[in-house]
């Protein structure tokens, strides 16, 4: 069967095709060939109104309005716009394609702007502001106190990074051991540690060998405000050679040079220190083990000298400071405990009210919260079991110790509560049925 078919697009072409003769009841894949072949073979005629009517007149196609369209006309294509939209004369082109564009100003706009920066005759350059000396160490020091707080060296690299440079990242260091100095061993040991994390990652040996230089030509002005400061100072050099962040000759040429007394001594005990037996491992615990890091029985072994050495001296003062140098609010509890249970084991009065003022003190000066002192006190009162077959007149002596304190210090509520009470008295004895109680009663009504 031969079809003549005529295809009119906006521009009225008309097409004739003579297609092949499709056998019907053929298969599916007989007729995708066909069809294949159909449109392969097709071929498009280009009429002019003026030759004369088309072979086969056609009606307006209904698609006429598409005649500015730039679609495809070959019939092949997704029926999308030629290049995106770009191609042709006269067109917008492809979106955003006017971004990519360079705009070129015109010297002789009116709107052209001499002291533009996009002229092209302005160059931008890196400038980087380097702060002050001062403000260095000024925005340094509550950096430092705050890590002594937390101990996490990674927040306070992440603080200093903010506003050093290179050129001064050796003011921080000199800065650590300067506030190191006047604080605690347990800080010391903190900021031994905060130099060895810093090292290669804010300042080099060689920042750290100027910051010391610099700290042994004022150590004559640190030794006013902290008689051991050249003690101290010889400690951080030894640590810093322990610990790879100074290299050992740094001491060794400093100890040939003319150097001012207190210097002289840091630098000779710092090489006194590196030359023992085994000493760059003695030098890790060069600072003590302070604080929670003691272990318990330690601790514990501590605070009963402490209570002893109060006893025999009875100066107040004193055992306030040892009690602060323990550095261990935590374990206060167990200070509690041990004052407690010393008064019930002397049986002493005199001794009882020495502690009783130790307690007392501990709690106006807030060293002891009051957490720590109910929790103390009920410690003792849970052991009261083991406690008596030691001391049989632990509950006499624990009932006499807390009439004393609370009469200094106000006890929680809890605490009073659980405290044991006393025995009842007999009237009679145990076999009278209550007969002679019940008439004593009954003689008050």
């Amino acid at each position: 069967m031969e079809v003549d078919r005529v295809v009119s697009d906006s521009e009225n072409v008309a097409v004739d095709e003579n297609e092949k003769q499709v056998v019907e009841g053929a298969g599916d894949a007989v007729a995708s060939h066909t069809e294949k072949l159909r449109r392969k073979h097709k071929k498009y005629v280009r009429t002019n109104s003026k030759e004369g009517p088309s072979p086969v007149a056609t009606p307006l196609p209904k698609y006429r309005s598409w005649k500015n369209s730039r679609r495809p006309r070959n019939g092949h294509g997704r029926g999308l716009p030629k290049k995106g939209g770009a191609g042709g004369k006269g067109v917008w082109g492809a979106p955003g394609s006017e971004l990519l564009e360079e705009y070129v100003e015109d010297a002789n706009d009116p709107n052209y702007d001499s002291e533009a920066v996009t002229n092209g005759d302005v160059e931008f350059k890196q400038v980087i502001v380097e702060a002050d000396p001062e403000e260095i160490v000024r925005k340094s020091e509550p950096v430092i106190l705050e890590y002594f707080e937390h101990g996490d060296t990674n927040a306070a690299a992440e603080d200093f990074l903010e506003f050093v440079t290179s050129t001064r990242s050796h003011l921080i260091c000199e800065t650590i051991i300067e506030i190191a100095l006047d604080h605690k061993l347990s800080h010391c040991e903190m900021a031994s540690v905060l130099i060895s994390d810093l090292y290669g990652r804010l300042f080099s040996a060689k920042d750290i060998g100027y910051a010391f230089e610099r700290l042994l030509d004022k150590l004559p002005d640190l030794v006013l405000d902290t008689p051991d400061a050249a003690v101290l100072l010889s400690n951080f050099i030894a640590r810093c050679v322990a610990d790879d962040c100074l290299p050992p000759k740094f001491v060794q040429t400093r100890a040939g040079l003319d150097l001012n007394p207190p210097a002289r001594q840091a630098i000779h005990r710092a090489e006194t220190l590196l030359s023992m037996k085994q000493g760059l491992v003695r030098l890790d615990n060069i600072w003590g083990v302070g604080g929670g890091i003691r272990p318990v029985k330690s601790l514990i072994r501590q605070i009963q000298l402490l209570l002893k050495e109060y006893l025999t001296s009875g100066d107040l003062a004193e055992a306030m400071r040892c009690v602060r140098e323990l550095e261990v609010p935590h374990f206060h509890h167990e200070l509690v405990y041990e004052t407690v249970l010393l008064a019930v084991e002397t049986i002493n009065s005199s001794v009882e009210e020495q502690l009783c003022t130790f307690l007392a003190e501990l709690r106006r000066c807030v060293i002891v919260t009051p957490d720590q002192m109910d929790r103390g006190f009920l410690r003792v009162l849970e052991d009261m079991s083991d406690i008596v077959l030691d001391v049989p007149l632990a509950y006499i002596m624990l009932d006499r110790f807390v009439e004393r304190c609370t009469a200094r210090f106000r006890l929680a509520d809890s605490v009073l509560a659980r405290m044991p009470t006393r025995g009842r008295k007999r009237f009679v004895s145990e076999g009278d049925g209550g007969a002679i109680k019940d008439h004593a009663l009954k003689l008050r009504e």
